[in-house]
């Protein structure tokens, strides 16, 4: 006799909101200042006149415990401080809807797309090369954030998905940023405050580049070919689906390219091109970026043949579409003020530095990287957390037989290779949110490279402590 069965499925494990994430990370860390005892470093000006922690000096503070009061205005409080990313990201929003109000990038990536019949597949290491070197050269970070709104169609014009698109330009440009054998706002601040010659240890750091590189185009191309040959084997299958009808319409593939297509593009290269030698010669930076992006939305419609009204009508509704994606970053700016006023961020750095010193010297890198690593989580920002953490590294690195230059290797690797998946990254959050998807589909997709790029640094930093890199 046949057992007969329900037919009913197990339910299987959904992972939580964005927001709902965010919002637990916010609370556990207000119930850590209840727990972890307060403390802080003294601050104090070095030569550079950068405010950087003075070693030994850490020491007990009255405790401030941040109550469920805190916790409620820490939203609001996170959009304050982070009013400019915020404000970045939806002008940005805005002016890429006014650019493909124009049809012209539709039009322009069916172009490329028939062009390319049959190579589609070399566009993944040209592009991922030319990213990962602006992140290792200038320090490319915010300045993606436009770049997926562009990639990510393509790849998917392409037969690829939205997280090969993200990864084209996102991942390739922060392996450049963890790997960096220029960037001054990493490597240029930390070996200042180690006192090391700028920019020394170039040799490594170059072999250092290409190998992550290399890596990380040989993964995304390995994924991308995987999932053409079967698209339901992306994370994003669902979401694709409906965003290629909006690129692959057939009106879209018979459409012909126009001279105001073509202007309109013209208008948009020459507005980035503006804003990549503004970065690296004027140092400019989020003000001066939107104001490129202001211009790009306002010419594109013009030349575009875009009325007043349907200018400002599509500004608004792109503006629309991030508003989550900016909400979040506010969120996750509201944990790092949480830590901040609880007086922990010192504390916890405190506390794990002091296990360094007690293990074999090759041990004590690989800590220190997953140290850097932990603290970007709160201190997401590469110049902060090198000022906040090689004042105090560095000479301690020196007492178990790690030299400088490994130490701001291993700050390197630790601060550049999580701003891959943390929440807490206004620059991920505002990149995912310019690919409408959720952090928990990226972070589903990112873990495995993740632990890739983790294994792959300790490999990196261990000729690095045997062979003393130096100069010192």
């Amino acid at each position: 006799m046949a057992v007969k069965t329900s037919g009913k499925k197990k339910s299987a494990f959904k992972v939580p909101h964005t927001y709902v994430i965010i919002f637990s990370i916010l609370v556990l860390v207000a119930l850590a200042t209840y727990i972890i005892p307060a403390g802080e470093y003294d601050r104090a000006e070095n030569a550079s006149g950068r405010t950087v922690v003075v070693q030994d000096s850490y020491h007990t503070v009255d405790s401030n415990p941040q109550g469920i009061t805190k916790v409620l205005q820490a939203p609001l409080e996170g959009i304050k401080d982070s009013a400019s990313i915020i404000g970045f990201i939806l002008i940005v929003g805005g002016a890429f809807a006014v650019v493909q109000k124009t049809k012209a990038i539709d039009t322009g990536i069916i172009k490329i797309t028939k062009r390319l019949k049959g190579y589609e597949v070399l566009i993944i290491p040209v592009v991922m090369i030319l990213f990962s070197l602006g992140g290792a050269v200038f320090g490319m970070s915010e300045e993606i954030i436009p770049f997926v709104a562009i990639f990510v169609p393509l790849a998917l014009a392409l037969g690829y998905d939205t997280i090969t698109g993200i990864a084209m330009c996102y991942v390739a440009a922060h392996i450049g940023f963890a790997a960096a054998f220029l960037n001054p706002f990493t490597v240029g601040i930390a070996q200042g405050i180690a006192e090391l010659p700028t920019f020394s240890g170039m040799g490594y750091r170059l072999f250092v580049w290409a190998f992550t590189t290399l890596i990380g185009v040989a993964y995304v191309m390995y994924y991308a070919t995987k999932v053409k040959k079967n698209p339901e084997l992306s994370i994003t299958f669902q979401h694709d689906q409906k965003r290629r009808k909006e690129i692959n319409t057939d009106e879209a593939m018979n459409s012909k390219f126009t001279t105001r297509h073509g202007l309109v593009l013209l208008v948009f290269f020459a507005g980035i091109a503006t804003l990549v030698a503004g970065v690296i010669i004027k140092q400019w930076w989020i003000s001066e970026i939107a104001a490129i992006f202001v211009a790009i939305g306002i010419l594109s419609g013009i030349v575009g043949g875009l009325k007043a009204g349907e200018i400002a009508d599509s500004f608004i509704e792109g503006a629309k579409d991030l508003v989550g994606a900016a909400l979040i970053v506010g969120l996750a700016k509201g944990t790092l003020i949480l830590a901040t006023e609880g007086r922990i961020i010192d504390t916890i750095l405190n506390s794990v530095a002091g296990v360094i010193g007690n293990v074999p010297s090759v041990i004590s890198a690989y800590l220190m990287f997953f140290i850097q690593s932990i603290i970007n989580f709160f201190v997401p920002s590469g110049s902060g957390q090198a000022a906040l953490t090689m004042p105090i590294m560095a000479p301690l690195g020196e007492l178990v037989g790690i030299t400088r230059q490994t130490t701001v290797l291993a700050f390197q690797f630790g601060d550049g290779f999580t701003n891959m998946i943390i929440p807490t990254s206004g620059v991920l959050m505002g990149a995912l949110g310019m690919a409408k998807i959720s952090w928990d589909q990226w972070a589903k997709w990112m873990i495995k490279l993740q632990v890739i790029f983790l294994i792959i640094g300790c490999l990196l930093l261990t000729p690095a402590v045997l062979m003393h890199l130096g100069p010192f």
